[in-house]
């Protein structure tokens, strides 16, 4: 009778670990996906990782050459996050003009390495065919049942192609797939305004229903990313979640902040910026840990780093000081040239205090990450 007790007790608690515990949106993920994002919410419990769009691809004063990265010439390691685009998908371009051939090949060492890989979508207006910042609107007649459906779809199909081609052998890699990003502002064709908060969810949900179940990948995790300046700060968390299309369809709960990190067209201090910045990182981990997902600050930057404390004053200490902040990465976006670049350089006035950020325990690159996809690394 006590080995059956016992091994009932042993069910119930089984039971409760599954049901508290973070899983993904999609049942049928693959391994190295399932371990990835579980390794990913162990680390934020400590530090956060970071990330930087386009790395490897150029920098401010080169551009596609193996191995380099403004970053690594700078602190001796790559991001730990590496961000793309699939923006001009059915070209051989993407948007930034980076070869789709050489994306792939730097997918792949970023995950031979044991780095991660997140891509977001610029996605042209079906309607118009203009970019994405064409704002004509257009989501009401892409959805099933629309005239430019069709056209939709192809683009999905051609995004499809290029994440099934994300593989290391016989692997598929990990991606975190961020597609409609800053859908609280008017500034993309599928943001507010330009369509209603339900056509914005059908939209969402038919994509993540498409890629996951008519072309079966199953290395996709979902990150949901509205952008801070159009958050209300007194109402954080409902405005957070305008047009979320519920915890079956996403993974990662993002944020795009430009706003609360040094801007000076802010309106205000760099005391209240960082209050700011405080506030909505408690935000999205509070909804995380309610929603039992993982949590990102997935764009992110001051403008030609024009701080030379940035990365420690603005980034790292607000962070340290606020025990009650996990988040996962913080993703900087790209360095294009001088002028227009959101991480340090070798030369640059921020150099040595990105040097500093680096060294902090709090602050994971990928040298720091060990066997992610498969090892428990937390």
């Amino acid at each position: 009778m006590f080995m059956k007790n016992y091994i009932v007790y042993l069910f119930f608690i089984a039971v409760a670990v599954s049901a508290n515990a973070q899983a993904l949106l999609d049942e049928a993920a693959t391994v190295e996906t399932r371990k990835l994002y579980s390794n990913m919410i162990g680390l934020s419990k400590t530090g956060f990782m970071l990330g930087h769009h386009e790395d490897m691809a150029y920098g401010t004063s080169w551009n596609a050459i193996e191995g380099r990265s403004d970053i690594k010439d700078v602190c001796g390691s790559y991001p730990a996050v590496h961000g793309w685009d699939v923006g001009r998908e059915s070209g051989a371009l993407n948007i930034d003009n980076v070869s789709f051939a050489k994306m792939h090949q730097w997918i792949k060492g970023v995950y031979d390495r044991g780095g991660i890989n997140t891509i977001s979508w610029h996605v042209d207006n079906p309607v118009t065919g203009g970019g994405a910042w064409d704002t004509l609107s257009a989501v009401n007649q892409i959805l099933p049942g629309g005239k430019y459906h069709e056209v939709f779809v192809k683009k999905l199909d051609y995004v499809a192609t290029f994440l099934k081609a994300c593989k290391s052998g016989d692997t598929y890699i990990p991606i975190i797939f961020r597609p409609f990003h800053e859908h609280n502002g008017n500034w993309f064709w599928w943001g507010k305004g330009h369509c209603t908060e339900q056509e914005f969810v059908e939209l969402w949900k038919f994509t993540v229903g498409y890629l996951k179940n008519e072309k079966g990948l199953h290395h996709l995790i979902y990150a949901f990313s509205p952008d801070r300046s159009r958050m209300i700060l007194n109402k954080a968390k409902a405005s957070y979640l305008y047009a979320y299309p519920g915890d079956d369809y996403v993974d990662v709960l993002g944020l795009d902040d430009y706003m609360d990190v040094g801007i000076s067209s802010n309106g205000k201090s760099m005391e209240m910026q960082q209050l700011d910045f405080i506030q909505v990182l408690q935000t999205i981990t509070s909804l995380a840990n309610d929603k039992k997902k993982l949590s990102a600050v997935t764009e992110t930057g001051l403008e030609g780093v024009t701080n030379a404390k940035w990365f420690t004053s603005v980034i790292l200490n607000p962070v340290k000081k606020t025990p009650d902040i996990h988040i996962s990465y913080i993703m900087l976006w790209r360095n294009a040239n001088t002028k227009h670049h959101y991480a340090t350089y070798p030369g640059h006035t921020s150099e040595n205090d990105f040097k500093e950020f680096y060294a902090d325990k709090m602050t994971l690159f990928e040298v720091d990450l060990n066997d992610i996809y498969h090892a428990d690394v937390h």
